[in-house]
């Protein structure tokens, strides 16, 4: 993360991009394969769209509750055993999900799936939707 950091402070200081005020952000319209691309993929990266998934355990009764930037990789590394918290309780079926503009919204909205009463809706949700012995969802 250091070194986008330092890549995105790099390309922001470079005369070949115009600056749209005291922000220093990129000018709207860069040509094609220029630097600007790499300073919107980093915005988009810590200031993008994030998702709020549950995902539900096919055999054992365990519903898992994230945020993400990237839902089906994510999935993907649950299914694969690749986290930790749920490496025990593999494979899962999403269950539900909701985008939220940013990273604060989405924390918020993920606390509130935590908590007694939202781990509640998402039981209801899981009940009513079949669930794929498979693990795919």
């Amino acid at each position: 993360m250091a070194s986008q950091f330092a890549r995105m402070v790099e390309l922001v200081d470079t005369p070949d991009l115009k600056s749209c005020g005291p922000c220093g952000r990129a000018g709207s319209s860069p040509a094609p394969g220029t630097k600007a691309k790499l300073i919107y993929q980093f915005r988009f990266l810590f200031l993008g769209m994030f998702t709020v998934y549950a995902i539900s355990s096919i055999s054992p009764n365990y519903i898992y509750v994230g945020l993400t930037s990237d839902l089906k990789a994510r999935i993907r590394r649950h299914n694969n055993g690749q986290e930790r918290t749920t490496k025990p309780y593999a494979p899962f079926q999403l269950i539900c999900y909701e985008e939220c503009e940013n990273r604060e919204r989405a924390r918020i909205r993920e606390k509130y799936c935590k908590s007694g009463s939202g781990k509640e809706s998402l039981r209801k949700i899981r009940n009513k939707i079949p669930l794929d012995n498979s693990g795919r969802s």
